[in-house]
This record gives C-alpha cells, sequence and structure tokens, in this order.
C-alpha cells in the first residue's frame, strides 16, 4: 500500500516539488500531477489538525505519514464498533432491571433484534441510490439517544420496549453503515484493515457494555442507562474529527481508484467526504444510476452459500447456545477444600451462567481482533468450518447439560470441560464474523472492466450490506428455538434428580 505521500522511490517531499516543475515530462500526464497535488494538501490536512505547518524538507519519511494515517483510521473503526454495540450488551445486561418480574426477558431479547433485522433487510435490499453517510450517522446518533432516554425517563413496559426497539434498529442501521463505508476506502487492503479493527471493537462492545451496567447498575435504571445514552455522541465526533478521508489514502500510480466521496449536507460544515461522489475518480455525477432488482440478485446469489449461510449457522448455533443450553450448564458450587481457586469465583448457583458469558465474550473479542492483530484470515473454503464445529459444540454441550458426560461427585472436571467448549464457541463465532466481512470487503471490481463508476461503487456497498441480514436472522431464530431447549434440557436434569435449575 501506498499513500498519496509516496510520490517517488525515496518519497521524500523535495522530489515532489521537483515533479511539478517537469510539465514535459513523458511520465507523468496532467491529470495524474493534478492528482498528486491534490492529495498531498488534503493528506496534509488530515495529517497536521492541530495547525501546525511543516515544511516540505522536515518530513523525513512517508511512511510516518502512512502510519499515522491507518491509526487513525483504524482507532475511528474500532470506535465505531464499539459504541454501536455497546448499547446492545447495555440493554441485555439490564435486561433483569428494566422489565417487571412476571414479564419473560425473552421479550428483551426479541426487542433488541428485531429492529436490527428490519433495518438490515430494509436498507440494502429495499431502498436505492447512493448512500447518505453523514444523514444515516446523524439519524442514528438520534434515535439511539432518543431510544436511551425512553428507557431511563419512563417506567411504563411498553416505553421502555419503544425505547430498546429505537435503540436496536439504530444498532442495526449503524453496522449496515460502517461496513459500507469501509468499501469507499482504497486499495483493498485499507478496506480491509477498516472491517478488521470495526470487529475487534464489535467484540469489545461486549466486555465494555457488560463492565459499564455493573458499575452503573447501582445508580439505578434512570440514572444508569441515563449515563450511558450520551456514548452515541462519540461516534459523529469520530466521524467529523478523527476519521482520515478516503482520498488519503489514494495511489496516484493507478489509472483508477476510489475517490474521496464529497459532501451531501451542504449546511453543514464537515469533514465527510463519504456521499455523493463516483467510487472510482473521475466519474461525472449521475443522480439516475442505482442498482436494480436484478442487479441485487446478481449480486446476492454468488454469496448466499459461500458467505450468507455460514454466517446465519453460526449465529443461529451460538445463540441457540447463550440462551437456551449455557442458563441449564448449572452444578454444585465449588467448595473451598477441593476447588480453592473456583470457590473465590463461584460463590452461588447463580453465578454460572454470567461466568460462561464472560468467557464468551472474551474469546469474542479476542478472535473478532485477528484481523487487526496482524493474523492471516481464514481462507475461503474454511469459512464454514466454524459453523461445523458450533454444531458439534452446540449438540456436546446439550448432552452435558441433559445427561451429565462426568459423574456428579466430579464437577471441577465438568466445569473445566464447559469453560474450554464455551472459549472455542467464543472463538469460532469471533472468527466468522471478521473474515467474512474482510472476505466481502476484498472483493473489489477489476478496474478494466468498470463501464459505470458510481455503479461499481453501489455493488460493492450492497454486497457487504446485505451480509447483516444473516447474523441477525441467525439470531432471531435462536431466540425462538432457546426457550423451548431451555424448558426441555431442566425436564431431563429433573428427571434425574438434579434440581438446580428450578432454583433459578
Amino acid at each position: 500500500m501506498r499513500a498519496v505521500l509516496n510520490t517517488t522511490a525515496k518519497g521524500n517531499a523535495l522530489e515532489l516539488q521537483d515533479l511539478t516543475t517537469r510539465t514535459t515530462s513523458t511520465d507523468l500526464d496532467i491529470p495524474n500531477l493534478e492528482l498528486l497535488q491534490t492529495g498531498w494538501i488534503m493528506a496534509q490536512d488530515d495529517e497536521h489538525l492541530d495547525g501546525e505547518s511543516y515544511p516540505f524538507g522536515e518530513i523525513s519519511s512517508p511512511e510516518k505519514g502512512e502510519k499515522r494515517l491507518l491509526f487513525k483510521l483504524g482507532l475511528s473503526f474500532f470506535l465505531f464498533g464499539l459504541i454501536n454495540n455497546v448499547l446492545y450488551v447495555i440493554i441485555l445486561s439490564a435486561a433483569l432491571d428494566l422489565v417487571p418480574p412476571s414479564t419473560p426477558k425473552g421479550i428483551i431479547a426479541f426487542c433488541n433484534i428485531a429492529p436490527a433485522l428490519i433495518a438490515k433487510l430494509g436498507w440494502p435490499y429495499i431502498l436505492k441510490g447512493k448512500i447518505r453517510y453523514t444523514r444515516r450517522i446523524f439519524g442514528c446518533c438520534l434515535l439511539s439517544f432518543i431510544g436511551m432516554l425512553a428507557v431511563a425517563l419512563h417506567e411504563s413496559l411498553f416505553s421502555r420496549l419503544l425505547g430498546i426497539c429505537l435503540a436496536s434498529f439504530s444498532s442495526g442501521l449503524g453496522e449496515l453503515t460502517f461496513l459500507q463505508l469501509s468499501t469507499t476506502y482504497s486499495p483493498a487492503a485499507i478496506g480491509g484493515h477498516s472491517v478488521g479493527y470495526w470487529s475487534s471493537g464489535t467484540g469489545a462492545a461486549g466486555l465494555l457494555g457488560a463492565f459499564l451496567w455493573w458499575e452503573l447498575r447501582g445508580l439505578g435504571v434512570e440514572v444508569g442507562v441515563g449515563i450511558s445514552s450520551v456514548l452515541p455522541f462519540v461516534i459523529p465526533l469520530t466521524y467529523f474529527l478523527l476519521l482520515p478521508r478516503p482520498v488519503a489514502f489514494l495511489d496516484p500510480t493507478t489509472s483508477i481508484a476510489y475517490s474521496a466521496l464529497p459532501f451531501d449536507d451542504s449546511g453543514i460544515p464537515t469533514s465527510d467526504t463519504s456521499e455523493e461522489s463516483s467510487l472510482l475518480g473521475n466519474e461525472p455525477k449521475s443522480e439516475s444510476v442505482f442498482l436494480t432488482a436484478t442487479d441485487k440478485w446478481r449480486l446476492l446469489r454468488p454469496m448466499l452459500f459461500k458467505y450468507m449461510l455460514p454466517l446465519f449457522c453460526v449465529y443461529l448455533y451460538e445463540y441457540t447456545i447463550n440462551q437456551g443450553i449455557a442458563p441449564t450448564l448449572l452444578y454444585p458450587v465449588p467448595s473451598p477444600e477441593r476447588y480453592g481457586f473456583l470457590s473465590k469465583i463461584i460463590h452461588s448457583v447463580r453465578d454460572y451462567y454470567p461466568l460462561w458469558q464472560l468467557i464468551y465474550q472474551t474469546t469474542v473479542f479476542i478472535s473478532r481482533s485477528s484481523i487487526s492483530l496482524g493474523l492471516p484470515p481464514v481462507s475461503i473454503r474454511l469459512l464454514p468450518l466454524p459453523a461445523v464445529v458450533q454444531l458439534a459444540i452446540l449438540i456436546t454441550l446439550a448432552c452435558e447439560s441433559a445427561f451429565g458426560i462426568f459423574s456428579a461427585d466430579h464437577e471441577g472436571r465438568s466445569i473445566a470441560f464447559v469453560f474450554i467448549l464455551v472459549s472455542i464457541e467464543g472463538i469460532c463465532g469471533g472468527l466468522a464474523y471478521v473474515n467474512v466481512f474482510y472476505r466481502i470487503n476484498q472483493e473489489r471490481p477489476d478496474p478494466s472492466t468498470v463501464e459505470n463508476e458510481e455503479l461499481a461503487k453501489q455493488e460493492c456497498e450492497f454486497k457487504i450490506g446485505s451480509l447483516g441480514f444473516a447474523d441477525s436472522s441467525g439470531i432471531l431464530f435462536a431466540s425462538l428455538l432457546a426457550m423451548p431447549t431451555e424448558i426441555e434440557l431442566c425436564k431431563l436434569q429433573v428427571a434425574r434428580g438434579k434440581l438446580l435449575c428450578q432454583g433459578l
């Protein structure tokens, strides 16, 4: 990858000045020269937001600027993923405090996923035309803020469920938007960098959300959720003040590249460049260009078994385990004499389920960070493997819950066994998520075959946006399977004399 600063083999800015004087050079035509100069100016703007002005001769290496831009890009997408998903986790963590004891807690899970599924289905599949990134980001921020305020300030069940639905819709649309935004960065390695850090942020949201509610719950729902409602404002601040423009990563030696996208809201003074230009640098604007239903089906069909089915299966199995089987993986409280370490962690039977969730969230964060940590992505032919492993874990944990693999007087072995399987479950789930979206982000059009640049841009955005339907639908189906699964497993435990699940 070369940024616009790397204009010569030595890459120093003095040679850039020399190039601008060679108007008769056969190696650099006028359009490329203008792009080079423009890119240099915009890269300066992005890198020196603190107002410092460095003369050409003081920049020692273009690699320093590249690393700084990549750091800002990675941090921006990490924050996008973290804040976009953290409210989802806070709401799930606060479920017991948000509804009356007589209300099934599954209704919280349903209201927390169904609106997100509607957003992921409606926006890429039904709507058409150019994406208005600035307006979407403002809309998501306001919806999340209003939703969390509704939860915090109203005690009625209807108002709280409505607030949860608004926050869920915002989270689903936000995930869709930021994954699509990653496709506006070129070359493909830069887009992959964005997806890697986005995934890492979503993984961290599981840990941060649970920790935040653990700390805030003592303040009560009104104050705790009210404080959480300010978190969505981090997203527009990051978008306008930290996120580098796509033009900063352009390579002037390529004839076709993803360009910066211009303003979509003329009345808003922003650094947003991601709305209404062509995907490829020199196509004039065309407001009438959009993907038809036939175009979308043509793009979607190859992805059904390649990407969407593996992602759907992973989330179906994963959330069936978390919501239907994990609550029944209960054992006697470890005695300090036999299990000194475990006895310090588990003080009551109720501590097992939070422990499994902590293990799961931690391993999901680690595996979703695999790309950002520099590990190689999983090959396309191995993408179904996490789903196969998840299914094996689901069956094994169901057998452990129903029948018990180890004898009743060896609960330490059972706890260690479940610990290992839940860890593998989290690793598989995180790897499936980050690698599916990374692989689809890397599928860019061949510049030599592009006929309409704006259409090519919309194709990239649709392909990555359409995948979100797979994971959300898997979660929704899992929530429907989880309730009868938990009930039946508890019945099987009672039938063999294990009564712990009845005491919860």
